[in-house]
């Protein structure tokens, strides 16, 4: 990098250095989530258990044996990887109304938040990050399989995001986003893409009044009932909103208006990892209540 970039760099990630370390804390303390096959044995039907001839030839019936799906104990490690999909608000609100509450900046200090938290850990996390503005709402900026991998590619991905920001057109698509990111995460699946489990985080400015965005659509589509149904509409996917822009009180109006649990106000920097361990661990929860 060059000594402007250089010190631009160490402008953003000096802001988030705590946070990284305490992302990186939390990212060692994930467990398991994803259900284990494994087989169930002394069954009445299912796939003859070659172990129990003899026993059918005397007549038994708990012969056969079944393939089912197993919750991992509490504290098991992961056997794959977590998968992440960040779909960051790039639209020219967010670079307009920058100077009002320092949006565009707080999310670009998340994003380097979580390019430097989550190097190493790719065991543990897949990720990639998108884009969505009054353009488009398929923006890539960083790709599942090339990651980042020094602070000259974290930054010309900053520097992607402003200049998208800058001079895209006005408009909105957050619940094309929301829909689409959805559907394509839980499409993983289908097509043979393991994962222990999938999360998908959209980023807001909360701009929904001007383009008359309702809350209660992207709320369906947050909890699954927002496809067409069936296989791959975005049901298997955790989807969060997170606001990290506001004029007066309209991100907490539409935070109320959401469902509980799917969606947070984030207007300091330094919350975004309790917000991230809060929506890494509500899946586990949920499952052991």
């Amino acid at each position: 990098m060059s000594e402007y970039d250089g010190r631009l760099y160490e402008q953003y990630s000096a802001s988030v250095r705590r946070q990284v370390q305490s992302l990186r804390v939390i990212l060692d303390s994930l467990q398991a989530k994803g259900k284990e096959r494994q087989w169930i044995k002394h069954q009445s039907h299912g796939e003859l258990d070659d172990a129990k001839l003899i026993e059918g030839l005397t007549g038994e019936s708990g012969i056969y044996k079944r393939r089912t799906e197993k919750e991992p104990d509490p504290g098991s490690p992961q056997q794959k990887p977590k998968r992440l999909r960040l779909v960051v608000d790039v639209s020219g609100s967010m670079y307009r109304f920058d100077g009002h509450d320092s949006r565009l900046t707080r999310q670009m200090e998340a994003v380097l938040m979580v390019m430097e938290a989550f190097e190493t850990y790719e065991d543990k996390f897949k990720y990639d990050i998108y884009g969505h503005s009054g353009e488009t709402y398929t923006e890539q900026f960083v790709h599942k399989d090339r990651p980042p991998k020094n602070n000259r590619e974290r930054l010309n991905t900053l520097k992607l995001m402003l200049a998208h920001s800058q001079f895209c057109i006005s408009g909105d698509h957050t619940l094309e986003a929301a829909s689409h990111h959805t559907r394509e995460l839980a499409a993983e699946e289908e097509r043979g893409e393991e994962a222990d489990e999938r999360f998908l985080l959209l980023l807001s400015d909360a701009n929904f009044d001007r383009y008359g965005i309702s809350p209660q659509r992207l709320g369906q589509i947050l909890t699954g009932g927002g496809g067409a149904g069936g296989a791959g509409d975005g049901s298997e996917v955790n989807a969060y909103a997170i606001f990290v822009g506001s004029l007066g009180d309209q991100a907490v109006r539409l935070n109320k208006q959401l469902p509980s649990g799917h969606s947070y106000v984030c207007m300091d920097t330094k919350n975004l990892p309790l917000i991230l361990q809060q929506i890494f661990t509500s899946g586990m929860l949920s499952t052991t209540s």
